[in-house]
This record gives C-alpha cells, sequence and structure tokens, in this order.
C-alpha cells in the first residue's frame, strides 16, 4: 500500500467516524488528514522524477561508457609504443645531479625538453640546454 493509498484510507476512516469538523478535534484531525495528503502527493511526485532521472542517467551511462571504450581503445594502441605487456610508462627517464647541493635525482624527456626543473631539495632552478652543433655539423659533412 502506497502513502497515498494510506492517507486515503485514514481519510475514510475520519469520514466513517463522523468526526464533527465544528469540534477542535474535528479541526485537528482534518488539517493533519490534508496536510498527509500533501505530502504523499509531494513524495509520490518525487518518485516519479526520481525515476525518470534514473532513466536518464542510465541512458547517459551508457552512452559514455560506450565513448570511453572507443576513446580508450584507440589511446591504449597508441600509448603501447614499447611493444612489451608491462605496465612501463613512455618515455626515458635520466639522471641529473644538482650542481649546487650535490642531489641526484631523475627527471623524465619533457621535462629535459621543457628547459628545466627546480631541484627538489634545494630549489635551484636547474636548465637543460640541447646544443643542436653536432646535429648541424653532422648535415655539413
Amino acid at each position: 500500500m502506497t502513502t497515498t493509498e494510506k492517507v486515503a484510507y485514514l481519510k475514510g476512516l475520519m469520514e466513517g467516524m463522523k468526526l464533527d469538523e465544528a469540534t477542535n478535534e474535528g479541526k485537528l484531525f482534518a488539517l493533519i488528514a490534508e496536510i498527509l495528503d500533501d505530502l504523499s502527493n509531494n513524495v509520490a511526485d518525487l518518485e516519479d522524477y526520481t525515476a525518470e532521472l534514473t532513466e536518464q542517467v542510465d541512458a547517459v551511462d551508457e552512452d559514455l561508457n560506450a565513448l570511453e571504450e572507443d576513446f580508450y581503445e584507440e589511446w591504449d594502441e597508441d600509448e603501447d609504443e614499447c611493444g612489451c605487456c608491462c605496465d612501463c610508462e613512455d618515455g626515458e627517464y635520466y639522471d641529473v645531479t644538482c650542481p649546487n647541493c650535490g642531489e641526484e635525482f631523475e627527471v623524465d624527456e619533457d621535462t629535459l625538453l621543457d628547459g628545466g626543473i627546480d631541484c627538489p631539495n634545494c630549489g635551484e632552478n636547474l636548465e637543460f640546454d640541447f646544443d643542436c652543433e653536432n646535429d648541424e655539423d653532422e648535415q655539413d659533412d
């Protein structure tokens, strides 16, 4: 039995009891029944709205799953450059020693190509400069 049905049953009981709405008790019970009726209608509306939203969210979730499968399938194929079945990361790591504090740490290729990084130990700004002189010399030969 739903809340709306229970409130309708309660109203029927009140009518069957022939409560006089002119008395204080009758006014009170009539007001309580009216409030319960409003609340049960609001709950029913919210349940309908929630069911509709749930259907829409499920549809969006299915669409998103399809997009993720398509996107990540392509992305996984592109990212698997090492050709092995490991969880290794793309790119190489290089050992760098800070000339200020002597701390050794690793940086990836992208960081080197960006041109610099702050030392994680002392905060000294380390700059990486790649001269293309070797490449130019080879082209001249």
